[in-house]
């Protein structure tokens, strides 16, 4: 395992060829960027977002999900330990042809606590495993913060060699703990702790150094600055260009800028905001992956139901299909 200094020095050494080499989609014979999107035939958008069914019933939360318009959903109520219900539920969803995006483990990997953190490792790690058992393309975190008081809260020391040195050395754990066959394992980025950009996620990813290891992409987490939120076509267009090929799964929401004396962005419901969903359709259906596109945050049934009506509208005017 290489020491901390020695992969500063293998990551400082290797940031311009990060930002300038050519990523390839495998299969695709095309650069992972948007001229090559352009060229490649759009599949189909793998939708989804909580359906509020009142069932424990395998076929029954699948047929939920494929009412409401969904080929993709979030990972049933079931433990590892479950492993005739894990089984229930992969047949009967995948023959209605509905995918598990994520198994979410949203705990403090960078816990001050050392039992806490360790519970929390220990409970990511089965996260892992379950989404691999179960056939989920991703289980997802974040990295982790040094925030006493928020788990997911800002702290000066989020944005340190520190704070990506040890989320390297916990990726590198979980995923060596499970080595999982068919789901990554994933850092959402966020936009006051590593990873923070698209930049810094592909660093992390080269640090990591595992096939185990994805990206899930929720662009809105990236804007943190009035420029980021105008330009977040740019934004968009510069995280498939660099993390196409890894993306694993996706988040789907919007940001609105309340306006105030200082900068204060607020999650609505998709097409209440300002988020190029246009660009951001159009790049995720060029991946040959095929990552799903997860409808979070919102309040009860009606509003998931108003955000999946505008990205469905969105994406067929674009002559993209779902």
């Amino acid at each position: 395992m290489k020491s901390a200094c020695s992969r500063r020095h293998f990551l400082r050494s290797s940031i311009a060829f990060a930002a300038t080499a050519p990523l390839w989609h495998p299969g695709s014979g095309a650069i992972g960027s948007a001229e090559g999107a352009s060229r490649r035939a759009p599949q189909s958008i793998r939708l989804g977002a909580p359906v509020f069914a009142r069932t424990e019933d395998p076929e029954e939360l699948a047929l939920a999900h494929r009412k409401l318009g969904y080929r993709a959903a979030y990972c049933p109520n079931v433990a590892l330990k479950e492993g005739d219900r894990i089984r229930a539920f992969e047949r009967a969803f995948a023959r209605h042809d509905v995918v598990v995006a994520e198994v979410g483990r949203w705990v403090n990997l960078l816990d001050a606590d050392p039992e806490k953190r360790r519970q929390n490792l220990q409970a990511v790690t089965e996260g892992l495993a379950l989404a691999d058992e179960i056939g989920a393309r991703c289980c997802v975190d974040i990295a982790g913060s040094y925030n006493p008081t928020s788990w997911f809260g800002p702290h000066p020391d989020n944005l340190t060699w520190k704070h990506f040195d040890a989320s390297v050395e916990n990726a590198r754990k979980i995923i060596d703990a499970v080595k999982p066959k068919r789901a990554k394992f994933c850092y959402e980025m966020m936009g006051w702790a590593y990873p923070d950009s698209p930049g810094s996620c592909l660093r992390m990813i080269k640090a990591v150094d595992r096939k185990g290891f994805g990206v899930h992409l929720d662009p809105c987490n990236l804007i943190n600055s009035p420029e980021r939120f105008y330009r977040n076509t740019a934004l968009l267009n510069e995280c498939f260009d660099k993390l196409g090929r890894w993306i694993a799964s996706c988040h789907a929401k919007d940001l609105t800028w309340d306006i105030e004396m200082n900068v204060h962005f607020r999650e609505v419901v998709p097409g209440k905001g300002e988020l190029d969903y246009s660009t951001y359709l159009r790049r995720l259906a060029a991946l040959p992956q095929n990552p799903p596109l997860m409808i979070e945050h919102l309040n009860g049934p009606e509003e998931y139901a108003a955000g999946r009506d505008h990205i469905l509208a969105t994406g067929r005017k674009a002559g993209l299909t779902f």
